[in-house]
């Protein structure tokens, strides 16, 4: 008869995100994510696979979370480009990218860069996902006339999501908020 697992498992993963996410994947040890996710190696092994199938999972869930959380600032807002300014400010103004935490999204692409293709696809399809919702912004900010009508849409959504990660490097680096926010007031700047 299988035993019942005796932790919650989004918890596990939850504590995963956070070491992978300060560590990357080489700088964390095996006992380093057993101490966090408060479970046995076994445990481990049987419910997440090995430490590179965690990560793997662990990644995928943080590039869902993160983007789904940016696209929700981006449609909620009261017009196109205020989503945009609020995706901006938000990411300047968040106490978990002002250096307490990484971004593991940013941390596997400068770690791995193109070499794993597990890892390549993962980042690319979150950065797909980020990008198509940013050129539907700023396609419907320029309809609008919120932006300039002559903006290139797809270097505009382009040039956005690597202000964005640029911004996450910045905090991580230990950018001061006035500093993150100027950022991206000059981003916003330059959709006019």
């Amino acid at each position: 008869m299988a035993r019942h697992k005796e932790f919650d498992r989004d918890a596990a993963l939850k504590s995963a995100i956070a070491v992978f996410a300060d560590r990357g994947f080489e700088g964390t040890s095996t006992d380093d994510l057993l101490r966090s996710m408060g479970i046995s190696r076994q445990s481990l092994y049987d419910t997440f696979g090995d430490k590179r199938k965690l990560y793997l999972e662990a990644l995928r869930q943080y590039n869902s979370n993160n983007v789904s959380d940016l696209i929700r600032t981006l449609n909620t807002a009261p017009s196109p480009l205020k989503g945009i300014e609020a995706a901006l400010l938000q990411f300047a103004t968040a106490p978990e990218f002002n250096g307490a935490m990484g971004c593991m999204g940013v941390s596997a692409i400068c770690e791995f860069g193109r070499s794993d293709g597990e890892i390549t696809a993962v980042t690319d399809a979150m950065g797909r996902t980020l990008i198509g919702a940013l050129e539907r912004r700023l396609t419907d900010a320029q309809a609008l006339g919120e932006v300039s009508s002559d903006l290139d849409v797809s270097a505009a959504a382009q040039f956005i999501g690597s202000t964005l990660s640029g911004m996450k490097v910045s905090a991580r680096a230990g950018a001061p908020a006035d500093t993150l926010l100027n950022i991206a007031r000059m981003a916003l700047r330059s959709l006019k």
